[in-house]
């Protein structure tokens, strides 16, 4: 198997191999240990967290906080803008790139999962999966326990109510909640 082709396709948003024995499990545990190591410094120490942020994730601004624990499968798929807050127990799936602007609060308990099965059982039995993008907009605000699934794009100036699934993208400047998640007013 051609450990090289099965990442491109997982990027490219493609079926591939998830449980191949080679580069791709090698970088998902890279990353574990890494949110393993962040998830145990001590709190109080914010630099230390913020500097050891930088080596997990692929792109940060200055101005940025994420509280423990954080948890992600490689890492370097996310990026996130100036001004970035996620409160405890974040989940990132980042199969395919996770992009979040400036001024995006995230509460308790969220999960931006790029990461999906085929329904065909016989396919999800082979171990194959895709993963397509999540992109989230600047000055957004999701409330706790928000799931965001493959392939959603969320716009600027936007409110998550608590508890949605949003499996559909959102445009900007709207209030959305639900599951599914749908807009209920504009802002």
């Amino acid at each position: 198997m051609d450990l090289k082709r099965e990442k491109e396709k997982m990027l490219a948003g493609e079926l591939y191999d998830s449980n191949c024995n080679g580069e791709l499990i090698k970088e998902i545990y890279a990353a574990k240990d890494k949110c393993f190591e962040y998830n145990n410094i001590r709190p109080s120490n914010i630099e230390e967290r913020k500097n050891f942020m930088k080596t997990i994730l692929g792109k940060t601004k200055n101005n940025f906080l994420i509280e423990q624990p954080f948890l992600c499968d490689y890492g370097y798929n996310i990026e996130i803008g100036e001004k970035f807050y996620a409160n405890h127990n974040l989940v990132i799936l980042d199969a395919n790139k996770v992009e979040f602007g400036d001024n995006v609060f995230i509460a308790p308990n969220c999960g931006f999962y790029t990461a999906g099965h085929p329904l065909d059982y016989e396919t999800r039995n082979k171990g194959l999966e895709y993963a397509k993008p999540i992109k989230v907009g600047n000055n957004v605000w999701i409330g706790g326990n928000v799931v965001v699934l493959p392939g959603v794009t969320i716009g600027d100036n936007v409110v998550i109510g608590a508890g949605s699934v949003v499996n559909k993208d959102i445009p900007s400047n709207v209030v959305a909640v639900g599951n599914p998640c749908k807009v209920i007013k504009e802002i």
